[in-house]
């Protein structure tokens, strides 16, 4: 199978200082494969490395090493251990934890680059086929079935109207023309790509991160809350509720809307599941101690599908674990994360 990955547009004013630390779109059903970049960019990552240890930057400050972390050298502790509630709590929130990239599947990835490259403005940082996974090769883009009828991604862009003159002159499909968001200023509109994976343009102005949000329905939104506090050490942004189009919105993340990519989860009002298909698969986020990480997740009531622990092949570690609505999440080991962008 192919596997792609994409960043996304940056302004001219962001992109020298902020390139390296901005999200990224993973197609395709992937391990998790990583750009190669310079040693500066990395720093710009997790910090500058002193005597071979990493110091965490700036942006994640306030979310220092973790115990277990510490004790290894960076490398995640199978011995440290996450006793009770509290002590999960406090842990996750010293966690240095972000979004890394969205996963889903393509049917046509000729056909995706092009269209992301030529319309979105991506660059294609490297591809790879892996035939030995056989069992995962891209479908054909008719019989996939569209998860994205629970999950939408959003983009901030400087021009929106611009963005979609072009994606119509691409041949490209336009569901919301430009326009001011009801009740708000903001410009937005919405497109979708030759899979149908749909995309919300939000204007905005430079930003290290264009992958701005990824929207997940729920069927419980107070349920998935408290999940992605306690279980993700994510913090509650903001909400918002909307009787008139009978949906509410909470936004979660590490860190403010305008420097973080978020989660925007979304419960219309009545509904309890959702037919999630076989096209989007996965988010991933970074973290000290994969390992810890799973016991929280288990303390919370998440559902680990991988075990913590190294790759075949690559020795990354990763956990990975369902949240109550059934959406997948990837977590990969810091250190780990940046031996790779080494290679």
């Amino acid at each position: 199978m192919a596997r792609l990955l994409l960043p996304l547009p940056f302004a001219a004013a962001a992109a020298a200082s902020a390139s390296a630390s901005a999200s990224s779109l993973h197609l395709a059903a992937s391990r998790l494969r990583l750009p190669v970049v310079s040693v500066a960019r990395r720093e710009g990552l997790f910090g500058a490395r002193v005597g071979g240890a990493v110091g965490a930057p700036a942006r994640l400050g306030r979310r220092g090493l973790s115990a277990g972390a510490e004790a290894g050298g960076g490398s995640a502790a199978q011995a440290g251990t996450v006793v009770g509630p509290d002590e999960a709590m406090e842990w996750v929130k010293k966690d240095r934890r972000r979004l890394l990239h969205v996963v889903y599947r393509v049917g046509d990835l000729d056909k995706t680059i092009k269209f992301y490259t030529e319309c979105l403005g991506m660059k294609l940082l490297r591809k790879r086929d892996i035939p030995e996974e056989s069992s995962l090769t891209i479908m054909a883009s008719k019989v996939m079935t569209s998860g994205l009828v629970s999950a939408i991604l959003g983009l901030l862009l400087r021009m929106v109207a611009k963005t979609v003159d072009l994606i119509k002159a691409k041949g490209g499909t336009v569901t919301r023309e430009p326009g001011p968001v009801k009740g708000g200023k903001s410009v937005i509109a919405f497109i979708e790509d030759p899979d149908g994976y749909k995309f919300e343009l939000i204007e905005r102005g430079p930003t290290p991160e264009p992958l701005c949000q990824v929207m997940l329905r729920v069927g419980d939104l107070d349920r998935a809350i408290e999940f992605y506090e306690k279980a993700f050490g994510m913090e509650l942004l903001r909400k918002r509720d909307n009787p008139q189009y009978k949906y509410t919105i909470a936004m979660m993340g590490y860190g403010p809307e305008d420097k973080n990519a978020v989660l925007e989860l979304t419960y219309n009002y009545g509904v309890k599941e959702y037919d999630k298909g076989n096209a989007y698969a996965q988010i991933a986020i970074s973290t000290d101690d994969v390992y810890k990480t799973a016991e929280v997740i288990r303390l919370n009531g998440g559902q680990i599908t991988r075990e913590p622990g190294p790759l075949p092949g690559i020795n990354t570690k990763i956990t990975a674990c369902t949240d109550p609505d059934g959406w997948k999440t990837v977590f990969v080991d810091n250190l780990d994360f940046l031996k790779e962008l080494e290679e």
